[in-house]
């Protein structure tokens, strides 16, 4: 069969079904990959797959049923866990570093049907806003391959985008969920911090790590966090569980609901005008549609980005302390840049994290006493060029790094949930979404707006140039 590019909750279903065999689907994904010149994926676990596959299509034939996910195969972001499988980070510092048990999410995943095929490439330690390392190379969008799907979950986009799998893991520590699904035309949801566990074993760190996926349709989400979210006794911030997100898909009483619409967020970002009018037009029609009430909002959120890397530069420097300065030269710019900061970081650099996190919550919480939904762009651009840098201008107002994720990041530093939802191409044919946050444990919220556009503006499930 052809690689399956409907999203993977037709897919679960017809391999239930027995419409189609999981071995099937499985090995057009293998033959897609092998394929594929998106650099989206670092290590393949073929006959592992191959095994499970078959497992799959015993029980079903025995009249068992394997789960909400039966047969799909999917791949992991390099940046979490697949038992037997490399976590290299996207770094050469990690590259032998193959553990010996899952992630959380995985777990549930695989008892859920789903078959982990291998690991997605990252950017280096998630810290760099496109997936470009000494270790894999450079992953490309399938919407263009001069241009980067973005980081650091490049690789999960790029494959899901591009037709190799219908799902993968993503994780959202500035916008890695959510930037990489506005460059790429997928659904990338970013649910409460605690939504889904993390672990076992995740440090603590700076607290703004949000696990996920990036998907091909709204269901698919849905599905997705009714498998992987609840509580976990090895994640000590893990929410208890919610049922019902994708029965309830539809469900919530939009119309009256008081929305802010800002897509610079009260100017903390300069934004391309392309990307200004579409995220504009979608806003609108999202008003129109669904009966929202406009309502002014002041907005007072302050610059992040900067504060954002310091606050995790201490976690970087844990994962590469016994390393450094040796491996100074295997690193990527930006990595070897962050440790370099690190041999002058000190206590009034933490003391100064600590004041922001205060001061940027409180200014969420002003927001969300002024509205329930707040509408803005996920990125300042378009997707860039592969091999990077980062942007330097915005046509031709010079801006600086931390202007290339200042609109996602309040939402890691928070707590809050947030989606990026496809809001059209620009004219130069690229996908851009529409970022919408909303109160705290309000996820399912975020879900159904989605879904209105999904209905009324329907994006393509795959990339044009994906395979057919």
């Amino acid at each position: 069969m052809k690689p399956w590019l409907d999203d993977a909750c037709s897919l679960a279903d017809a391999v239930r079904r027995g419409e189609v065999r999981a071995v099937d689907a499985l090995e057009a994904s293998l033959a897609a990959i092998a394929a594929s010149k998106l650099n989206a994926v670092c290590y393949l676990d073929a006959e592992g797959a191959r095994q499970r596959a078959g497992e799959i299509d015993r029980e079903l034939a025995a009249g068992g049923d394997p789960g909400l996910f039966a047969g799909v195969p999917l791949l992991v972001k390099d940046l979490e866990h697949a038992k037997g499988m490399p976590t290299t980070h996207g770094s050469v510092v990690y590259k032998d570093n193959v553990v010996d048990y899952d992630s959380i999410d995985v777990s549930r995943l695989r008892a859920a049907g789903a078959i982990i095929a291998g690991k997605a490439t990252a950017s280096e330690f998630g810290l760099v806003p496109y997936t470009a390392t000494k270790l894999h190379g450079v992953t490309r969008n399938p919407w263009n391959l001069e241009r980067t799907p973005g980081g650091s979950s490049g690789g999960p986009a790029a494959a899901v985008a591009g037709g190799l799998v219908p799902a993968a893991t993503a994780s959202d520590g500035g916008g890695s969920i959510r930037i990489p699904a506005h460059y790429s035309g997928l659904v990338g949801f970013k649910g409460t911090f605690g939504r889904v566990p993390r672990g076992p074993k995740a440090r603590n760190g700076p607290l703004t790590s949000h696990w996920g996926t990036v998907s091909r349709t709204v269901r698919d989400t849905a599905r997705w966090f009714d498998v992987v979210s609840g509580y976990h006794p090895r994640d000590q911030f893990s929410l208890p569980k919610i049922d019902g997100w994708e029965r309830d898909l539809g469900t919530h009483e939009l119309r009256g609901l008081r929305v802010g619409f800002s897509p610079d967020m009260g100017g903390i970002a300069t934004l391309e005008t392309e990307v200004r009018r579409v995220v504009t037009e979608a806003a609108e029609t999202l008003m129109a549609e669904t009966g929202m009430r406009h309502v002014e909002v002041k907005l007072d959120i302050p610059e992040n980005a900067t504060r954002w890397a310091t606050a995790g530069a201490p976690g970087l420097f844990n994962d590469l302390k016994e390393f450094w300065p040796d491996c100074a030269e295997d690193l990527t710019f930006e990595i070897k840049a962050a440790m370099l900061f690190m041999e002058k970081y000190r206590v009034w650099h933490a003391a100064s994290v600590d004041k922001f996190r205060a001061l940027i919550n409180e200014a969420m919480a002003d927001v969300f006493e002024q509205c329930d939904v707040l509408l803005c762009a996920v990125n300042p651009h378009e997707a860039f060029a592969a091999e990077g840098p980062m942007p330097s201008h915005v046509e031709s107002v010079r801006v600086g790094r931390q202007n290339n994720g200042a609109l996602t990041i309040p939402g890691n530093v928070t707590g809050y949930p947030a989606i990026s939802i496809p809001a059209g191409l620009t004219a130069s044919g690229l996908p851009v979404g529409l970022q919408a946050y909303t109160h705290r444990h309000d996820d399912k919220l975020l879900l159904d707006l989605a879904l209105v556009l999904e209905r009324v503006r329907p994006w393509p499930l795959v990339a044009p140039a994906a395979p057919i």
